[in-house]
């Protein structure tokens, strides 16, 4: 395999620059059915050990931004617990097929987070799977674009707050008993938790939720030597957009507004994950990484 990661290269042209073809699947939505397929690092990263021995739980890794998470903590010497929809097995199989062909253990646990026995279930079956966890990066959540707040249903923002935030409580709290010094807890807010989109009240509530969540629980477990911090996507290719997240008249242009003038793509997120898993980030506790192609936070 090639190491990509070490080139230098032009980073406004080195992944997809062109516009996407508007395209629509029911939620969750497959990635492998997308065109273009995410980059989620399957040919590209190269790990070196800087996790080795370590498990993992990754919500949302059959695809997208938690595909690339998982996909490097195996590359990187990390067993994975892989947590998504049954909609979404093919994914997951793919996935899976990565993991174990680094060597590392790969156990799917499909399920629905909004529920809340699933959810607390989850983490016991992860801790029983690996012999223990080390690393909760919990990246799933729900997306759904509605142009006007009349028309969000209270089913639909119950859901999204049940998949984004409650369930961030309920596996934490079921969680931290069983992590020993040195673990890290890795949430996913967004730049919308900064610069909330218009179409996106209720997803971007729960991710200004998720960002203040994350800095409280982080300053209340530092003195257990446990971690937590929270990485903000900008606009990121994946399944969420053509599943719902986007309105079809802005796929095209979809990332073309921020100052690189593209979408990110899962891949470029997988070594801020990573290096949040990992010991080098031992003094760092309560943060907020954007990856946002230049459209800051704040």
């Amino acid at each position: 395999m090639t190491n990509k990661q070490t080139e230098i290269q032009d980073p406004t042209t080195q992944y997809y620059t062109g516009e996407y073809p508007k395209q629509k699947q029911p939620a969750p939505g497959v990635q492998a059915k997308m065109d273009p397929v995410p980059d989620c690092g399957e040919k590209s990263y190269v790990g070196s050990g800087r996790l080795a021995g370590r498990k993992a739980l990754v919500t949302g890794g059959d695809s997208g931004i938690g595909r690339a998470a998982a996909i490097a903590y195996a590359r990187e010497g990390a067993d994975v617990v892989l947590n998504y929809l049954p909609d979404e097995q093919q994914d997951a199989d793919e996935v899976k097929a990565l993991i174990e062909e680094a060597g590392r253990k790969a156990v799917l646990i499909p399920g629905d987070l909004s529920d809340e026995t699933f959810a607390r279930s989850l983490v016991h079956k992860s801790i029983e799977a690996l012999g223990g966890l080390d690393i909760l990066a919990l990246v799933a959540g729900k997306q759904v674009a509605v142009e006007d707040v009349a028309n969000i249903t209270s089913e639909q923002f119950q859901k999204t707050y049940a998949i984004n935030v409650f369930s961030l409580f309920w596996v934490t709290q079921e969680a931290l008993p069983h992590l020993k010094p040195g673990a890290s807890i890795i949430t996913t807010s967004s730049i919308h938790a900064y610069q909330p989109s218009p179409h996106l009240l209720d997803y971007a509530s729960t991710k200004a939720a998720i960002l203040n969540y994350s800095r409280g629980l982080a300053k209340q477990v530092a003195e257990k030597g446990i971690r937590v911090n929270v990485v903000a996507p900008g606009p990121i290719w994946t399944v969420l957009q053509v599943a719902g997240g986007q309105p079809q008249e802005k796929l095209p242009q979809f990332g073309q507004q921020t100052p690189m003038k593209r979408a990110g793509q899962p891949a470029e997120l997988a070594g801020i994950y990573v290096y949040l898993a990992s010991q080098e980030s031992s003094y760092v506790t309560a943060e907020v990484h954007g990856v946002t192609g230049g459209e800051h936070l704040g």
